[in-house]
């Protein structure tokens, strides 16, 4: 049996708790019970991402993470998707900026499955990647940077703020999908480096949420996880770290094929982890975040001058979090109009800060948010995950929704004043090629409740 720790936590009345253990191999184990439903979700986070490349090798976390659905020691081809579902479960896989994780949804009698899929490739991928598999997901990939960025509206949008927000050489300047020429450039040894150095159990985080039995659960992680050695080798992520603001604006014209004329913008915004983070998650949602924000009232049912709003907060680590501002125009309307409007709402909310029917109703709105991710068993496998690998304590997890209820509307206004103001942000300006029709929906990467830099396994 590991030797471990235990660490536990409340959240509201749920009563949620978790207990975390750590394998002789560095492997970090949290389990969470909840026999409410028959199910068992695993979760696997790995210290990796996109801001752990090396220029001229972008991509290659995202690729990497289709290459571990191509098989591994005892497990060929296409076999991982058809034993999970062939179990009835669920499966995928993302990559961001800052990791990237595997995960299941199993019946819980299917745990023990599950859990030595994921330890056999965390062991043994290397023995099945080869040249074949790499180039068979090297186009997989590209094929899906054409679909969600290169032909889609407004597709190449989230990656152009980023490239202005985050300097040149920056570790989040390229987002995870990285460019078509480097993904054509990684070599079957750039993967095979790539596996040695970050897919080791002493960088990874796994997670077992649901039915479960604790003792069992970890005799089955040690039985099948226990054996894998552990890996030193991994280098420190390049510092991310930037002033506060940008201390001006960063402006591009963008003329292509797009349904309507559209403002797309990033604002420089605290790091996630302190209290600033959570007042400037509570700013975006009162002014962008659904059909009773300021900025839909003020842009879609007053003005009429936009068809779709949204304003929305990418939480980030190693570097500021972004706020992600999107309005679709209504019609013929420029937008240098729109932007006027924009900015006269947000000097007015930052002067004037918000009322406390506002307050009420964002921090129930983030509250419900996160209580529905805790509610299933996948979800809150993938909070534990993300608090234990980013933050170095799972059960902060269960501490989230309260943090969102202490901030005050003090605090709210002061991140608005400093942060959410023209001098301290990147904006594009969408100007259609062809002449504007009336409006159209457009991709809301800025929705809060979704991570805009997440790439799937798509499958």
């Amino acid at each position: 049996m590991p030797m471990g720790h235990t660490a536990e936590a409340e959240a509201g009345s749920g009563g949620l708790t978790a207990t975390e253990h750590r394998l002789a191999n560095g492997l970090r184990v949290v389990l969470s019970e909840d026999h409410l439903t028959p199910v068992a979700a695993v979760c696997l986070w790995y210290d990796v991402g996109s801001r752990h490349e090396v220029q001229g090798r972008t991509g290659l976390a995202h690729l990497f993470e289709h290459l571990m659905f191509q098989g591994s020691k005892q497990v060929s081809g296409n076999g991982h998707f058809e034993l999970v579902q062939g179990a009835g479960g669920s499966l995928n896989g993302t990559t961001s900026f800052e990791r990237t994780n595997y995960f299941e949804t199993m019946p819980a009698h299917e745990l023990e499955l599950a859990l030595w899929l994921e330890a056999d490739r965390m062991g043994s991928l290397l023995t099945a990647l080869d040249e074949e598999s790499m180039e068979n997901q090297r186009n997989v990939v590209k094929n899906e940077r054409r679909q969600r960025y290169d032909n889609l509206p407004y597709g190449t949008a989230r990656e152009k703020l980023f490239a202005l927000m985050y300097p040149e050489g920056h570790p989040y300047h390229h987002t995870p999908i990285g460019s078509m020429a480097d993904l054509d450039a990684a070599t079957l040894e750039d993967a095979r480096a790539f596996f040695r150095t970050y897919y080791a159990p002493n960088n990874a985080v796994l997670s077992v949420v649901g039915d479960i039995d604790p003792e069992q659960t970890l005799a089955w992680v040690e039985k099948y996880f226990g054996s894998i050695p552990a890996h030193e080798g991994k280098p420190v992520p390049r510092d991310g770290s930037l002033p506060d603001v940008l201390g001006g604006q960063h402006r591009e014209i963008v003329e292509e094929e797009v349904p309507a004329r559209a403002l797309m913008a990033a604002y420089r915004l605290p790091a996630d982890g302190p209290r600033a983070c959570d007042a400037a998650d509570l700013a975006l949602t009162m002014l962008g975040g659904g059909e009773s924000s300021r900025l839909y009232n003020r842009l879609v049912r007053r003005d009429r001058t936009a068809v779709d709003t949204g304003f929305g907060l990418l939480r980030l680590v190693g570097a500021p979090s972004l706020g992600l501002l999107q309005v679709v125009a209504s019609g013929d309307v420029e937008v240098p109009v729109i932007e006027a409007a924009v900015d006269e709402e947000l000097a007015r909310f930052a002067e004037e800060g918000p009322s406390p029917e506002e307050m009420e109703r964002a921090q129930a709105q983030l509250e419900r948010e996160w209580l529905d991710r805790l509610g299933t068993v996948s979800g809150r496998a993938d909070e534990l995950c993300h608090y234990a690998v980013l933050f170095g304590d799972p059960t902060l997890a269960f501490t989230a929704v309260q943090r969102v209820l202490d901030v005050t509307a003090q605090e709210v206004q002061e991140v608005a004043k400093a942060r959410l103001h023209a001098a301290n942000r990147a904006v594009l300006v969408y100007e259609p090629t062809a002449p504007a029709g009336d409006g159209a929906d457009g991709d809301d990467s800025s929705d809060s409740d979704s991570d805009p830099s997440d790439e799937e396994a798509g499958r």
